[in-house]
């Protein structure tokens, strides 16, 4: 398909820059195959059933933006900003650098340091290789707990181009970009759809009788590149590590069996699950779902709204219909919805 076929116009107002607060007093669309209904997030349990399963990502956020300079080399040291988008092992994770012109292999980058005279505080790495549209694969001279501890001294939270291009990021941003469940460090995006969820709404839940499971996806920058095909069958996937034990796959297919429907909070759940296929599985997946894709494993989505012509709108539109998923962005523009990370939510049903 054309990629200008996901394409629509948003108002530049509907983009969200801090969440709802309290989180579950965000909107919810519900996108039934009738048609479609407004609601409050805290209502999601209502609108479920006992029996059903909600699958949350437990990934959990880390400060991946990175600043730094050059050093070593003769000549000019520009600044250089790194954010990691996927761990290789215990000192090297890929990257992606701006600006990457600039940069060679065996390039030493000096992070963090801002101001100070000793090198307390920074963090250096030897650029390993070079690859396409400012990737690289940066080697720390830190390894495993204590790389880990850098990091999060030194880096700030990847908050997506649309919005830390109009503002800051600040502390809050700290909280306010991890779900309450993040258990296992990774992440350099959030899965947005969980952040809508709070103790009481994750109560609410257990009190109807649907029951949870979480896997593990480790969401990458890739997921704010613009698609640069002009047809989809073009474009390509960034790499992300997931997991999803066998414990839970036994679960979640035992709850099918008993009539339960499996609810994916989030694309990168649904994406996860799908490579998956129900069954054990650790390791990378690049798995780009548009439009005539057979879901096997996902029942109903919870999802944010997505940028126009983004790999996540030509997803939403594969599991509920692309004439669908227009109609219900067209009304949520109307109605006053708040778009992208820390925008509303919608409950999808898929397409008959």
């Amino acid at each position: 398909m054309r990629v200008t076929d996901f394409d629509f116009e948003l108002p530049p107002e509907r983009i969200a820059l801090r969440p709802a607060a309290p989180r579950d007093a965000s909107k919810l669309l519900v996108v039934r195959p009738d048609g479609l209904e407004d609601h409050v997030f805290r209502e999601l349990p209502a609108l479920l059933r006992a029996g059903d399963v909600l699958v949350f990502n437990n990934t959990r956020v880390i400060p991946a933006a990175l600043s730094g300079h050059r050093i070593g080399r003769l000549g000019t040291t520009p600044k250089i900003e790194a954010l990691l988008h996927l761990r290789l092992d215990g000192s090297r994770w890929k990257a992606f650098a701006k600006p990457g012109k600039k940069l060679q292999a065996g390039d030493r980058i000096r992070f963090g340091g801002e101001g100070r005279v000793c090198l307390l505080g920074t963090l250096d790495a030897t650029v390993e290789e070079k690859g396409e549209a400012g990737e690289i694969t940066l080697a720390f001279d830190l390894s495993g707990p204590f790389l880990d501890e850098a990091i999060a001294a030194v880096g700030e939270m990847p908050l997506p181009p649309y919005i830390a291009g109009k503002r800051g990021t600040d502390e809050q941003d700290r909280a306010d970009y991890q779900t309450i469940y993040a258990e296992k460090e990774g992440a350099v995006a959030a899965p947005t759809a969980g952040l809508h969820f709070t103790p009481e709404v994750m109560k609410s839940l257990q009190q109807a009788g649907i029951t949870t499971e979480f896997v593990t996806l480790h969401v990458g920058a890739g997921t704010f590149l613009p698609v640069k095909a002009e047809d989809t069958t073009e474009h390509k996937m960034h790499a992300e590590w997931g997991e999803v034990t066998a414990e839970t796959c036994a679960r979640l297919k035992a709850a099918r069996a008993r009539g339960g429907r499996i609810v994916a909070v989030g694309t990168t759940s649904l994406r996860l699950l799908e490579s998956s296929g129900l069954e054990p599985f650790s390791g990378t997946t690049e798995i780009f779902i548009t439009p005539g894709y057979r879901f096997r494993a996902v029942d109903l989505l919870v999802t944010n709204f997505h940028l126009p012509k983004s790999t996540l709108f030509m997803l939403v539109s594969a599991f509920a219909g692309l004439e669908r998923m227009r109609a219900a962005y067209a009304h949520a523009i109307a109605h006053g919805y708040r778009f992208y990370s820390y925008g509303d939510a919608s409950l999808l049903f898929p397409a008959p």
